[in-house]
């Protein structure tokens, strides 16, 4: 009779705990974004950073020997990201010159870095990166005071 007891009792308290944790405010949105895919193993089912914001995927890329310009560069670093390079008509003046120029040799090796700082690494300080997220367009746009790189900031001001 004892150990029937101790089974409702251990039901009734499995039953609390699964209902508590079921009201416990903000817990059910913890459980609902969780799908399991293994036997003990479940994931966040939410897009990557990289999936929610293009610009913000990693990526990683050595340029072959036949991309010898910063435009032949920054259209290689755009395939298979969803964005393109904005009509040279749509665009600063200067953005030819700059793409124009021959890749510097320390940019054949770039990453592991997000897509958007890749970009503005090609363009230098003398550019500013421009985005049309409506359209998923990118282009260059003359600074008129030079940016500073992320190597030149202070530690303090890095994070």
């Amino acid at each position: 009779m004892t150990h029937k007891a101790d089974q409702s009792r251990i039901g009734y308290t499995a039953v609390a705990l699964v209902v508590g944790a079921a009201l416990w405010p903000g817990s059910w949105d913890l459980f609902a974004a969780d799908v399991q895919v293994g036997r003990y193993r479940s994931v966040l089912a939410a897009p990557t950073e990289g999936q929610a914001n293009l610009l913000s995927a990693m990526v990683t890329v050595e340029f072959p020997s036949g991309v010898s310009t910063v435009g032949e560069a920054v259209h290689y670093l755009l395939r298979g990201s969803g964005y393109r390079l904005a009509a040279e008509t749509a665009a600063d003046p200067s953005r030819s010159d700059l793409l124009g120029l021959p890749l510097p040799e320390a940019h054949r090796s770039l990453g592991p870095m997000p897509l958007q700082d890749a970009l503005e690494t090609l363009g230098g300080p003398a550019f500013r990166l421009v985005e049309d997220p409506l359209h998923r367009l990118v282009s260059f746009e003359r600074c008129t005071a030079p940016r500073r790189s992320p190597a030149d900031q202070p530690d303090r001001e890095r994070r």
